[in-house]
């Protein structure tokens, strides 16, 4: 990796080596909703800091491409997706080729991603209505995205946000595990999340703040095992000591680019710091 990986990969221990004396976890008054916005802002705000660079990790070069790839993500990584979508869209570029493909065919190709006879229905489906009911052009307009097969409000958002340019909070397992953390919300229905949430940023701030907050859920902030003692916004976050707090094993609990391994895009964009990630099949 060159310069600017080695910086984006140093900065959250450091900052938790000068921060993480004096975790948010510490106070027991009652936070007002004034603090919270201001708490939950800021944390927006240093995580801008630490992800300059953050992406949606699906490759695409077009809304169908992103719509599918995110139908396909459910259950498994963007590195599988990624891995798989390249000879999927070479066999099917189109809704039109895609609404009339071989099922038993589709699913040969998609069998790596996991779930493959479910997400062959759904696949097959969708690409029928955007034929059949959208002249095969993917719509842009939240209405209209969840009433395809296999689009719910998150693949929705995910291809509003990022191919159509209209802001929306993408609310993954990722996503809300970490507002939880945060205690932005106390929901579990990813819905009544995404509204609370909503409540908390201006909507400008949407599309990039589920980024952020997505990639710090992948790289640092993990389910099992936080890496606390490598965590920027440690300072900030209630639920600090949950996980590894002494910061050179926090450190070894860093993915991806920021524990110096590729990230999820074969075709990354040009400001992302790390290796791209190694077609399917690759030694």
């Amino acid at each position: 990796m060159g310069e600017q990986a080695s910086t984006a990969k140093k900065k959250p221990a450091n900052a938790a080596k000068s921060k993480a004396a004096t975790p948010k976890a510490a106070t027991s008054k009652p936070e007002s909703r004034l603090a919270l916005v201001r708490r939950a802002r800021r944390i927006n705000r240093e995580l801008a800091e630490v992800y300059p660079y953050a992406h949606p990790e699906l490759d695409f070069e077009n809304p169908f491409q992103l719509l599918v790839a995110t139908v396909l993500s459910a259950q498994t990584t963007d590195l599988r997706v990624n891995q798989t979508t390249p000879d999927l869209f070479a066999v099917y570029p189109t809704p039109e080729d895609m609404a009339a493909a071989n099922p038993e065919e589709l699913e040969q190709i998609i069998r790596p991603t996991g779930f493959f006879r479910a997400k062959t229905k759904s696949l097959i489906g969708l690409s029928t209505a955007l034929r059949d009911r959208f002249g095969g052009e993917v719509p842009g307009r939240l209405e209209e995205l969840v009433t395809l097969p296999g689009v719910g409000r998150k693949t929705a958002h995910v291809v509003l946000g990022n191919a159509f340019g209209v802001p929306g909070i993408t609310v993954d397992t990722h996503f809300g595990r970490l507002v939880r953390r945060w205690k932005w919300t106390e929901q579990e229905d990813p819905e009544k999340v995404e509204a609370e949430i909503a409540t908390l940023f201006p909507k400008s701030d949407w599309t990039m703040l589920s980024h952020r907050v997505i990639f710090h859920g992948r790289r640092i902030c993990h389910s099992r095992k936080p890496a606390c003692g490598a965590c920027p916004i440690a300072p900030l976050c209630p639920a600090y000591g949950e996980g590894e707090t002494d910061p050179e094993k926090a450190k070894k609990l860093l993915k991806y680019e920021m524990g110096g391994a590729p990230g999820q895009r074969l075709k990354p964009p040009p400001d992302y710091p790390g290796r791209p990630a190694p077609p399917l099949g690759a030694a």
